[in-house]
């Protein structure tokens, strides 16, 4: 969520790529630099440059002191394709959201979002108890099975509390057994 360059030392100097966020164009703030490089070259996004060893650090402190980024714009944002509460999501809706597979850059996968959800469990699972398993109740008493990959256990949410939750629908094989499950990609509690 912020602005980057990379440098590394070359046999003229230093060479370096950068990649930018949505709200700052990475090009027009090297131009504001342009003096300070052997060449450089990009877009709003993205970037690549060529400068003497001894500007890095001018080059550092020019592009921090004309930067306009404010601390909304650096704060994450997470985008949805919809709210959807999880009493709409079905085996069905699954089947026909795997029509628009594969997903990747470019096509990336449906993502929903809901909120007020009360926490009924909440555990850590898998080898290295990484894997945050949870039971979810919606307003109308609507209960779900929900999963979340790569969490710390001090980040797991506590019993009874409410949570919103930006996830997509799964279907869970087990022994032969399919289940509606719900993959977070993060939560909150709702406030």
């Amino acid at each position: 969520n912020r602005p980057v360059f990379v440098l590394t030392r070359g046999e003229e100097g230093v060479k370096g790529s950068g990649r930018s966020t949505e709200n700052y164009s990475m090009y027009e703030n090297m131009c504001g630099c342009a003096e300070l490089f052997t060449k450089f070259g990009g877009h709003p996004m993205a970037a690549g440059l060529s400068l003497p060893t001894e500007n890095i650090d001018l080059f550092r402190a020019k592009l921090n002191r004309q930067q306009t980024l404010t601390e909304k714009e650096l704060t994450p944002v997470t985008w949805i394709d919809v709210p959807m509460p999880v009493s709409y999501a079905s085996k069905k809706l699954v089947e026909q959201l795997r029509v628009l597979e594969p997903f990747g850059k470019g096509n990336e996968k449906p993502v929903f979002a809901d909120r007020k959800l009360t926490v009924r469990s909440a555990n850590m699972i898998g080898k290295n108890k990484n894997v945050l398993r949870m039971q979810l109740e919606d307003t109308q008493g609507h209960v779900v099975d929900a999963i979340q990959f790569k969490v710390e256990e001090e980040d797991m949410p506590l019993r009874g509390k409410e949570i919103s939750i930006v996830y997509y629908p799964d279907i869970n094989e087990f022994r032969g057994n399919q289940t509606l499950q719900f993959i977070v990609q993060e939560w909150c509690y709702t406030t």
